[in-house]
């Protein structure tokens, strides 16, 4: 056993660029040969990536360090993982990998919009950290079979890559004004989805393909002994989107100069002149029709696919609706006006659920307003941060309202005065810039791990705007610290070199991955020295 302070120092000298790069190189190579149709092949590169023990660490740390819920406790009530035993735990990841057993999983109630509750149901850290490995190995190769349309819970595409295709399908351009939508609803899509289904998909070595069968089993539901993937695992949106992979194809489509003139498509219908009409985002999803197709027709075929999985269309929340009548979408409402105009906005339960948030922390007594401004402003930063690409004209959508009433109840206050209360109110609803089709698309098929690193740096820090965005066309889209460039879904911290938070001078500033972040100050939290926040006061 390694002494917790050599253990300290042991975890803290890794050389975490060297480790990135180990792994980054294996997975493109598993992609690679993925595209290739070489899966003998792949497994090969699967078992070569899975014994490495850059991948243990970099799966130990990604649960122990960066993930949100990091800090979740399992069945046995551990929360976090010192030093010493992050190393053991990869000690034993080394020896028990092929052969894994999961324990139960803790179930945590989350209420739902309808009033009903769900499971999350969480594993232990040394669970997520073997799931973690499993999917460093995994998700490369499916990665290079999963359809251009689907966005949901994967590297390098977003909500927001989804919303600009349901915007771009119901443009003027493409005749949207005529179109029907499918609001597509699958029940219970999680806790019913079959286990031999995904299964007989995963690409995988055998020994973890066991793994993920006895993960399936421990989150079980009572009476349903052979479906679900437990809601709180680190690879169960994966799982999900092997197992719902191909549904973008059933409702094809000729378009263009070839609507009209081709009847059928089959498997070798060629790709072009074909149009995908399903926008999928994990189990959400949207079908956007021509006027000549019979919506109810197409969702027989979906319903078939989707019993074939054990799963089953909600006959209460899926709707066919006209797109100049309007729908909602993974928290916006898209609409086409009489003018052929598509336009989106914060979906009406979106905006309630923000002015809820807001109005709990104003009406809080206990706080004062100073420490409100700093609760409310995160959440604001965050709701216009995701509506930047909508058009947020209305009083609603620039939450005027809420404004104007935390500006009165900030007022109140004794030492308050108007210049005071006006800058706390500035500090609590920061500006986020807004560009309606502001974003851009990922290109066709490209996934992250094509090696394409000049691309997915560009494009994540894209993301950014204000200081964070200046610093990282300064430094060519690559990390302050490590110098690699941003190609995973981490996110990006901006840096304070010599540590003081005032400073906002750009040679003092460096945008940086979080993990280096992290590393950079691990030692200098007890002095006190240097930069310890973990992101920016200002807008991304």
């Amino acid at each position: 056993m390694v002494r917790h302070s050599n253990a300290s120092e042991l975890w803290k000298n890794l050389d975490w660029k060297k480790l990135q790069k180990e792994v980054f190189r294996l997975q493109c190579r598993i992609y690679k040969a993925m595209r290739a149709n070489d899966k003998r092949k792949v497994v090969s590169l699967q078992k070569l990536l899975l014994k490495s023990k850059a991948a243990r660490l970099i799966a130990i740390r990604q649960v122990t360090q960066l993930n949100q819920g990091k800090r979740t406790a399992g069945v046995n009530g551990r929360k976090n993982l010192d030093f010493s035993e992050r190393l053991e735990l990869e000690e034993t990841l080394r020896k028990h990998f092929s052969n894994w057993k999961h324990s139960d999983l803790r179930e945590i109630p989350i209420p739902k919009k309808d009033g009903t509750m769900r499971l999350l149901k969480v594993p232990t850290i040394e669970d997520r950290a073997w799931q973690c490995l499993a999917k460093l190995a995994i998700e490369p190769a499916h990665e290079a079979t999963f359809r251009e349309k689907s966005y949901g819970f994967r590297p390098g595409k977003s909500t927001h890559d989804a919303q600009h295709m349901v915007n771009h399908s119901l443009s003027s351009r493409n005749s949207g004004i005529n179109k029907m939508v499918i609001e597509l609803d699958i029940e219970k899509c999680f806790d019913r989805l079959d286990h031999n289904v995904i299964m007989n998909q995963v690409i995988a070595p055998r020994g973890i393909q066991t793994g993920i069968y006895r993960c399936l089993k421990s989150g079980t539901n009572p009476g349903y002994s052979n479906s679900g993937t437990p809601q709180g695992g680190v690879i169960s949106p994966l799982l999900a989107n092997i197992a719902l992979n191909g549904i973008e194809d059933i409702c094809k489509y000729h378009g263009g100069k070839f609507r009209g003139k081709r009847k059928r498509i089959t498997p070798k219908t060629p790709m072009e002149g074909t149009v995908n009409p399903i926008i999928r985002y994990a189990d959400d999803m949207v079908v956007i029709l021509p006027p000549d197709i019979d919506p109810q027709g197409e969702l027989d075929k979906i319903a078939i696919f989707l019993a074939k999985r054990g799963l089953q269309v909600s006959a209460k929340k899926t709707k066919i609706t006209k797109s100049t009548d309007g729908f909602d979408f993974l928290g916006w409402n898209f609409k086409v006006r009489p003018s052929g105009k598509v336009i989106s906005t914060p979906s009406k339960n979106n905006y309630e659920a923000v002015k809820k948030k807001i109005k709990n922390i104003v009406q809080n007594s206990q706080l004062g307003a100073k420490e409100k401004a700093r609760l409310i402003a995160p959440i604001v930063r965050g709701w216009r941060n995701y509506h930047r690409h909508c058009i947020m004209t209305g009083m609603n959508h620039r939450l005027w309202g809420i404004e104007h009433s935390t500006w009165k109840k900030f007022r109140k206050e004794k030492t308050a005065t108007m210049e005071s209360t006006t800058k706390l109110i500035e500090t609590a609803f920061p500006k986020v810039p807004v560009k309606f089709f502001g974003h851009k698309l990922v290109k066709g098929s490209k996934s992250p791990f094509d090696g394409d690193i000049v691309y997915w740096s560009k494009r994540q820090s894209n993301n950014y705007d204000n200081e964070t965005g200046k610093a990282l066309r300064k430094q060519a889209f690559t990390c302050g610290l490590c110098n690699l460039g941003f190609v995973s879904e981490e996110r990006i911290h901006l840096h304070h070199a010599d540590g003081n938070h005032d400073n906002w001078k750009k040679d003092n500033l460096l945008a940086v991955h979080e993990s280096c972040h992290k590393i950079h100050h691990m030692g200098k939290r007890s002095s006190g020295a240097g930069c310890t926040e973990t992101g920016t006061s200002r807008s991304n």
